[in-house]
Formats: C-alpha cells, structure tokens, sequence
C-alpha cells in the first residue's frame, strides 16, 4: 500500500485529537497501579485484558518460565519470586512486504518512598493543566499509552500493520532488565525494537550501564561501655561508602577522555541507595550492610568495573584494620554501556517521521541511566531506539508527564509503524 506520509500524519491528528481524552484516562488507569517489584501482576493481567480486546493474540508469562540463567544479557536474581514476576506480549501476525517491529514499555516502576512529599498518593493520577502527575506517569506508563494509542489511531483509520508487530510489558526494567531478556529468549525478535522512554523527543546515542552490588560489613560486638566505638559496623560503613566515591572521582577523570560522554561533567554516578544495622541500641553494631550502584561507561567491562570495586573494598578493610574480611555480593543490575551506532535505516525512518510531526531535525543524547535496550541492540543484534517525550521528576515525588507531548509520541509511532512495516487495509 503507497503511504502519502503527509495526508496520513493529517488524518492521525485529527483522530488522536478526538481521542485525547480517552488516551488520557487510560493512562491514568495504568499509573493508577502499584507496580512496583513483585507488585506487577494486577497491572499486568490489565493490560493483557485490553491488548486481547483489541483482537491481539496474548503471551502471559512469568520469568522463572523462560531460562534466562547465563544468558547474555543476564542480570543477578537475588531475593525474588520471579513466579510473580509476569511479562505480557500481544502480537499482531499480519503479513505483508514490510519489516517487523518490537514496541516496548516497562510497567514496573520505583517505590514512592516518603508519603509525606508527595502532594497527592502516588498512584492517584493528578491531572493539572497539561501535566499528569504521579508515580510511573513519565517513567514509563506514558511510552507504553503512546505505542498502544498509535495503533489504535491506525486502527480509527481502518489501517493496521504490513507486518508483524509485538507489543511487549516487562517488568525488571528498574533493577536487572531480565524481563526484556525474557521476551526474547521467549522467541520474539523483530527486524528493529522500539523503546518510548520518555527522552523530551531526542535520541538516546549512549547509555551507561551499571552495576548494584552489596557489601557486608562485621565489627566487633559488645557492650557500648566497654568497646571502642572504631568497632562499629556501621560507622565504619561510611569509610567504605567515601572510599568507593572516590573510586568514582577516579572513573569520571578517565571518562574525560570518552567519544560519547566526555562532553558531560561527571557522567559516573555511584549511589548509596540502602544501609542497615545492628540489632540492639545497648550494644556495639556486629554487622552493617551497604547496598550501592555503580555506573559503568561503554568500554569498560563488567569484570573490570566489578574488580575494581572489589578491590576498592578490600583496601579500606585493609586500611581499617578490620578483624573481619568484607563480603561483596552482586544483587540485580550487571548491565554494560552501550554505544547506539548511527547510520541504521531504523533511525533514518525515525529521523524522518520525528520531522514530519515536529519540524525540527532529530537529536542525540548520551544518556547517563540505563534502560533495556542493551537487551536488543547489543545482545541480540536487534537496532533498536530509545525515543519519547517530555516529562519530568522521574523517581521522584514530583514526577509528571506532558500530555501534548503524549500525544505527538503517539502521532510519531504510528507514522514510524507505516514507514517501517507498511501498512494495509483492516479486512472486513
């Protein structure tokens, strides 16, 4: 079928407008759950309910279903029932001349933390002006309502795919990515995946990679009027915590000197996202664990970042004198960075459609977060695209997402979806 880019992008905009409303309730519905880890199965049933009322064909599955152990791509699985750990993929098998697309979202999102920040509960959707307000609106519920609204407005139109497309939820997307791993060692691989994070309508050229890790840390217990406070497991975690900062002020020098993120102050972030201790406020803390991220620049890999920390570690114990040897313990993300190499006739197709709807020439970003598409594009040789719209306040009490903004995404999917698969009349 001949596509005329221009009257299709036309026709789109008229019904995305008329649909507006209703797109903007069904997010609100999906950020209206608690998808946090271990939490994502209501959602997720949800959405597997909406995608087989759309006609699709539904895989509802859970990741201890899928051999993912050892697989590239693999992240460490400590603590977790992956039993509840479900992922959702609706395929639309048409055939036709046109190439095969993976459109992905991640449902699962960060805990809320302090409810006291929050100006509204968290997973009540606020809508003010052209902003939605509340967890997982911009991180990344909005992506996943845009990619299902652009093949609703396609079906409006009495069109739909020339090719293959599946419509994937994962979760894991916050802390491993092995939902995404899932899906394809599932089966489904498409000629290109597209990922709609919300990007405020560039490119992701790069992403760093991380790593989380967990150090347990012994001291030497007794009474508090009889020990030394130096034996303190947990005070002592805190030479541990400035000695890895400084290992990170070293990785930041070197990615100075990086193609892709020497442009950026500081890129390498280490964060102390968890500590606990002790069990008694009479006596000296036996133990103390720290749980940290590192991020990891593309070049550098996995086993040098993780030795790197391990030796880091091993001198402040040193230094420290300790009775006990600390124990370092992988625990979710072992994610390399990643270069998106430029020049995938993927991109071109975005380039062009991003133009259309926005009128300005497509930019790249270096991301400095991770995100799944490793999964695809470095793995499994799958060129895929990070792209979205605006938002702001990501894992944060003031996270919001810009509906017009929604709406532009919806408009830029749908038009890729016609440049990259093709598309043809819905049969009667």
């Amino acid at each position: 079928m001949t596509i005329d880019l221009k009257d299709l992008a036309a026709r789109l905009d008229e019904t995305i407008e008329a649909g507006s409303a209703t797109q903007v309730a069904w997010l609100s519905k999906l950020a209206s759950f608690d998808s946090t880890r271990g939490n994502e199965g209501p959602c997720q049933d949800w959405l597997a309910n909406e995608f087989a009322g759309r006609g699709w064909s539904v895989d509802k599955f859970a990741i201890d279903e899928v051999d993912i152990v050892g697989k590239p791509g693999a992240s460490m699985i400590v603590d977790v029932d992956y039993s509840k750990a479900v992922q959702v993929v609706a395929s639309l098998p048409t055939e036709g001349e046109g190439r095969s697309l993976i459109l992905q979202g991640h449902i699962d999102v960060v805990p809320p933390g302090a409810p006291e920040l929050w100006d509204q509960p968290p997973f009540e959707p606020k809508l003010e002006g052209s902003m939605l307000k509340g967890r997982g609106t911009n991180d990344m519920k909005v992506g996943v309502t845009s990619m299902v609204f652009a093949l609703d407005a396609l079906k409006e139109l009495g069109l739909e795919p020339a090719a293959p497309v599946f419509v994937e939820t994962v979760s894991e997307e916050e802390c491993t990515g092995n939902g995404a791993l899932a899906t394809l060692e599932r089966g489904y691989r498409a000629d290109a995946c597209f990922i709609p994070e919300s990007m405020e309508h560039k490119l992701v050229r790069a992403e760093l990679g991380s790593v989380w890790f967990r150090v347990r840390i012994l001291g030497k217990p007794g009474h508090v009027l009889a020990f030394d406070p130096s034996a303190n497991a947990i005070t002592a975690a805190y030479d541990y915590v400035q000695d890895l900062l400084k290992l990170t002020a070293e990785i930041n020098e070197e990615a100075k000197s990086h193609e892709w993120f020497g442009h950026i102050d500081s890129p390498v972030k280490f964060s102390l996202g968890k500590i606990r201790g002790g069990d008694w406020l009479g006596s000296v803390p036996s133990w103390c664990e720290i749980e940290c991220r590192l991020s990891v620049l593309p070049g550098h890999p996995l086993p040098m970042v993780r030795d790197r920390v391990i030796e880091r570690v091993a001198a402040t114990a040193k230094r420290l004198e300790t009775p006990h040897d600390p124990v370092v313990t992988w625990i979710g993300f072992q994610a390399d960075g990643h270069v998106f190499e430029p020049g995938t006739d993927a991109e071109a197709t975005l380039a062009k459609v991003h133009k259309q709807v926005m009128g300005s020439e497509l930019e790249h970003i270096s991301m400095t977060a991770t995100s799944d598409t490793r999964q695809y594009d470095l793995y499994y040789d799958i060129p895929t695209l990070c792209y979205g719209g605006k938002g702001s306040g990501s894992h944060s009490p003031a996270e919001q997402t810009d509906i017009e903004s929604m709406k532009d995404v919806t408009r830029i999917i749908a038009l890729f979806i016609a440049e990259w698969c093709g598309l043809k009349p819905i049969a009667s």
